[in-house]
């Protein structure tokens, strides 16, 4: 199995936009498509309003959902409509998602190439690849996408000709390791050599 991480700093940056990108220009490849959700403390892994399941009901603390509308506009329908064969939402609140990531593998272990769209995953398998996604106009950093900087495989930058604004980045990073923009057509191409399968 081959698996690629899609992932980014915060919100509503080009994550999803850049794994649809993947996905529509390497649709040949079967991908299934896997968006994870951390939810806070409190709150429900069925719908992401505030309750307290996973403290008073053990079997419900995250859900694993296979998404089958294409035209609906949540990310995993998009990843559908982009050329994802398949498309799973794992969504979990913070503390949970060790639990729930084994309910993940036993429905994506007989797929040969699984695209997840968030840096999570990275605290429990090493993908083949990590595409970091940056924003450098956005000033917020998670701690999860910061833990794991080092590991990106490229980046795509949103804003490139942005200087980023986070004191401690260092943008040796941009000049070590591929680096497109938002859209690159290269950066498909480049993902399938990287993962070693030819056009």
């Amino acid at each position: 199995m081959k698996r690629v991480v899609v992932g980014g700093h915060t919100r509503n940056i080009g994550k999803t936009q850049t794994a649809c990108a993947i996905l529509a220009e390497t649709a040949d490849l079967g991908w299934t498509a896997v968006k994870m959700t951390r939810f806070g403390h409190g709150m429900c892994a069925t719908d992401g309003k505030p309750c307290d399941c996973a403290v008073n009901d053990p079997v419900h603390p995250y859900v694993v959902a296979e998404e089958r509308n294409r035209d609906g506009s949540e990310d995993t329908c998009r990843m559908l409509r982009a050329g994802a064969r398949r498309a799973w939402w794992l969504r979990a609140p913070l503390a949970q998602l060790g639990l729930a990531m084994p309910a993940l593998e036993e429905r994506i272990a007989d797929d040969s190439h699984v695209l997840f769209e968030s840096n999570s995953g990275l605290d429990f398998f090493t993908p083949d690849l990590y595409v970091a996604v940056l924003d450098a106009r956005v000033e917020d950093f998670k701690d999860s996408a910061r833990r794991h900087l080092e590991r990106a495989s490229a980046f795509v930058l949103a804003a490139p000709d942005v200087q980023p604004p986070w004191p401690w980045f260092d943008p040796e990073l941009l000049r070590r390791k591929p680096t497109f923009q938002l859209d690159d057509p290269r950066l498909s191409e480049w993902v399938r050599q990287a993962i070693g399968v030819n056009s």
